[in-house]
């Protein structure tokens, strides 16, 4: 028997700090068909107390245990967590935990390296920097093997994985300039997390499509350290999100100058090459856009190439769930490798259509 069946056979023994978010509701759908975790413990604050049905009706048939507060989590019989909690109070609660227990964090708390990055974007010192040094960075198709070796990994931003995944690799291989990228994304309403909020109500967002955090968005600075390290240079992009009236997805519309020598053609050569064996990431037919639509409710990413009709330029087009590849999908992609389970456990979910 292999050593993931073995595991298998054993089940992980997992619990999701945070677990009455969206990101932690996503995270415990999606475990429910996991055949290789099962969930031991959840946490959250203000449902401590309650039963996973009264907190998620969904998922009232999962046979989970009740929310508690964090101070009264016991981790003595657990393998792995999943950490769902809000960026600046992560940190203390992950240096807390038993080092034997292997780590997925969805906040931004451990995505960036440099402290003073961190400190200068999230507008307070970081608090655990020796394992801010640690964590591996789990934009998984870019970082398979050390994500595999990994304690602690950074689960990337939605923006930053819709944003990433096409433009990596067309940096790495020097296909497109490194100045002036423009990236143009748009997420559903569910990216802005499930407290209540007067901006969040449905007479606020619907019917109407705005920018925010115009030319400050913490996910740029997310976005920079990766495409840097892609390219082997300082890359600085212009990064504009959106607040679309759905409740999932996240459209990013790219614009890149093409390096000297190349064409749109190489570009998507270059982007099928390196995304041919991926299970979860997909270079769409020539001429065909992605679509929220079409990756609702998956782990998938699709990635579209075309012409500018500007010279010398082309247009990359990117589309995940917010929920799945930008958080929770991803997460437990991630948490597979760690804990030597085949990656796409959990994750064979065809899309929601319509």
């Amino acid at each position: 028997m292999s050593a993931a069946k073995k595991k298998t056979a054993n089940r992980m023994r997992t619990g999701v700090l945070g677990a009455s978010g969206y990101t932690g509701g996503e995270l415990l759908r999606l475990l429910a068909g996991h055949e290789g975790m099962e969930i031991r413990l959840l946490t959250g604050e203000r449902r401590a107390g309650k039963a996973l049905a009264e907190v998620f009706p969904h998922l009232a048939g999962l046979g989970a245990p009740d929310l508690r507060r964090i101070d009264d989590a016991d981790y003595g019989g657990l393998d792995a967590v999943f950490c769902c909690l809000p960026h600046g109070t992560t940190q203390q609660v992950i240096a807390a935990l038993p080092s034997h227990l292997k780590v997925v964090d969805l906040s931004a708390d451990f995505r960036l390296k440099d402290p003073e990055t961190y400190a200068a974007w999230y507008g307070r010192a970081h608090e655990a920097v020796e394992l801010q040094r640690e964590a591996v960075y789990g934009l998984t198709e870019l970082h398979r093997d050390a994500v595999a070796r990994a304690r602690l990994t950074a689960n990337p931003g939605c923006y930053p994985t819709a944003a990433q995944l096409p433009l990596a690799p067309l940096l790495a291989a020097g296909a497109i300039a490194a100045e002036d990228i423009i990236i143009d994304a748009k997420s559903g309403v569910s990216g802005a997390g499930r407290e209540a909020k007067e901006a969040m109500l449905f007479a606020e967002v619907s019917e109407g499509v705005h920018a925010y955090g115009i030319g400050r968005h913490r996910h740029a600075p997310e976005i920079e350290q990766g495409l840097s390290a892609a390219a082997g240079s300082a890359v600085t992009v212009n990064f504009t999100p959106h607040l679309v009236p759905m409740n999932r997805g996240i459209l990013a519309t790219i614009y890149v100058r093409l390096a000297a020598g190349a064409d749109v053609a190489a570009l998507r050569e270059t982007l099928v090459g390196c995304y041919r064996d991926e299970p979860f990431v997909h270079v769409v037919a020539d001429g065909v856009a992605p679509a929220t639509r079409h990756v609702r409710g998956s782990n998938h990413c699709l990635i579209g190439v075309f012409p500018d009709r500007l010279p010398g330029r082309a247009i990359l087009v990117s589309a995940i769930d917010n929920l799945v590849k930008g958080a929770s999908g991803q997460a437990i992609q991630n948490m597979n490798l760690m804990c030597a389970l085949p990656e796409t456990m959990g994750l064979e979910q065809s899309p929601l259509f319509p």
